[in-house]
């Protein structure tokens, strides 16, 4: 067999007895933060402009819209809930880097959902889809920002959904490959919409597109049925000769949601911001008047998209070094609110943005495994002050997020439309998914589902 069809025979193959327990474990609360950041996210402009479109467009009522209070087809809800969950950037980073949990954790809600599964089924889904995703990222051989083409949750995501769908459908190996093969023609997104409403969607659409893939498969509908070994297939067309197959063969096993296992995000931005928010947050403490700063310098490595020095909106200011800089400097502390419109609009905010230099370093590597940044500031008093941060608190290599620190974040996300005693509820089935029958993957949808 090829490439392809040995990975699909080994990928359809894989049961939720295969997983082991750190596995299991891992993704139960990959699903908490997944389904607390989407619940927060429905207040984001660009998902009621999206709920509305979808709740227009009609579908046969079997799956929820999280926050909204309808229900639609599978594949409207994936492509909704995914939006919905990566609009404020809030979800886990992963090594490579990705947003692997919001193009997979909304098809296998949808289809948990709308089939009737038990959650055993829906987390088995879940990591067979993040683990496709991880794989191709280290097949691509591209991990820097010179090197990507595409904003890689929009390249890989579909081909994660697919799997993801295909373990719930209940695909054989060659059905799978074919689903396979219809996703990557579906495969692709810009870097240039990060910063605005488009972007939300490079996540949502990347499920969407991936769980119809593995719907028309599973209909007998054909695709390209050796996409990793065909010139001109996913590989051959994204990746050239760059690609490295033998990552494909590491499917499975001690999994990806384990090692390197995934960076939970504290602040709700791209991920690359967080270095910069850590040593802003350093420096605050060290300075008794913010308005006494005369000059702040950066040095970080060659990120341009996050060369931002006047962000138009606040949206885009999750993707601004400066913005961020500033933001931790005058305020202690980022947040959801710290990215608004009129935050972004404040006059000492606007003040001490003019006010930093950013200067992209070539000898500091681009990846946020290896990367740092260093801020100095210069008082009117003619002191300066300097904060380095070679990575955010529970980076790849570090402690993680401690569980009641993650709660905590879990909880403010999920009360922005849930009661204090269905906020606990929904933390109890999430973090028991794996025990719970079809009702409890239905009941836990419900609750999220409100539109209060």
């Amino acid at each position: 067999m090829g490439l392809t069809a040995t990975l699909a025979a080994r990928i359809a193959a894989t049961r939720y007895e295969d997983l082991s327990e750190p596995a299991r474990a891992a993704a139960r609360r990959l699903v908490l933060d997944g389904i607390a950041v989407a619940v927060a996210g429905t207040h984001e402009d660009a998902i009621r402009i999206l709920a509305a479109h979808e709740q227009a467009l009609g579908g046969t009522p079997e799956a929820t819209a999280i926050g909204f209070g309808f229900r639609t087809d599978s594949v409207r809800a994936a492509a909704l809930n995914g939006a919905a969950m990566h609009v404020l950037d809030f979800e886990p980073m992963w090594s490579p880097a990705t947003h692997a949990l919001s193009t997979t954790l909304p098809v296998a809600l949808a289809l948990g959902e709308a089939r009737g599964l038990a959650g055993r089924e829906v987390l088995t889904a879940l990591v067979n889809g993040i683990e496709i995703q991880g794989c191709l990222r280290e097949a691509s051989g591209q991990f820097i920002p010179e090197q990507l083409q595409f904003h890689p949750p929009g390249l890989v995501g579909p081909m994660g959904a697919a799997v993801a769908a295909a373990h719930l459908l209940e695909l054989d190996g060659p059905r799978l490959q074919h689903a396979l093969g219809i996703a990557a023609s579906r495969a692709g997104s810009v870097f240039s919409n990060a910063g605005t409403m488009t972007k939300s969607t490079h996540c949502g659409q990347a499920a969407s597109l991936g769980l119809d893939a593995a719907m028309l498969a599973a209909r007998g509908f054909t695709g390209d049925a050796e996409t990793f070994d065909s010139p001109q297939g996913f590989a051959g067309t994204f990746h050239k000769s760059t690609f490295r197959p033998e990552e494909l063969a590491k499917f499975g096993p001690p999994w990806r949601v384990v090692s390197p296992g995934y960076a939970i995000k504290m602040f709700p931005s791209q991920f690359g911001t967080h270095f910069v928010i850590t040593a802003g947050l350093d420096l605050h403490h060290q300075i008794d008047d913010p308005r006494t700063i005369r000059a702040v310098t950066l040095v970080g490595p060659v990120m341009p998209y996050v060369n931002r020095p006047l962000p138009e909106t606040g949206l885009s200011g999750k993707f601004s070094f400066q913005y961020v800089l500033a933001a931790s400097l005058l305020d202690g502390k980022v947040g959801i609110a710290t990215f608004t419109d009129a935050t972004l609009r404040r006059p000492d905010l606007q003040a001490l943005l003019p006010k930093i230099t950013f200067r992209m370093d070539q000898d500091i590597p681009a990846r946020f495994e290896t990367m740092h940044v260093e801020a100095t500031v210069e008082l009117a008093d003619g002191c300066t002050l300097t904060a380095r941060c070679d990575g955010p608190r529970g980076v790849w290599g570090k402690p993680p997020i401690p569980e009641a620190e993650h709660l905590a974040k879990v909880r403010d996300c999920l009360s922005v439309r849930l009661t204090p005693e269905a906020t606990e509820r929904c933390i109890a089935l999430a973090e028991s998914l794996d025990a719970q029958s079809a009702d409890g993957v239905r009941e836990l949808m419900a609750l999220i589902g409100s539109g209060s």
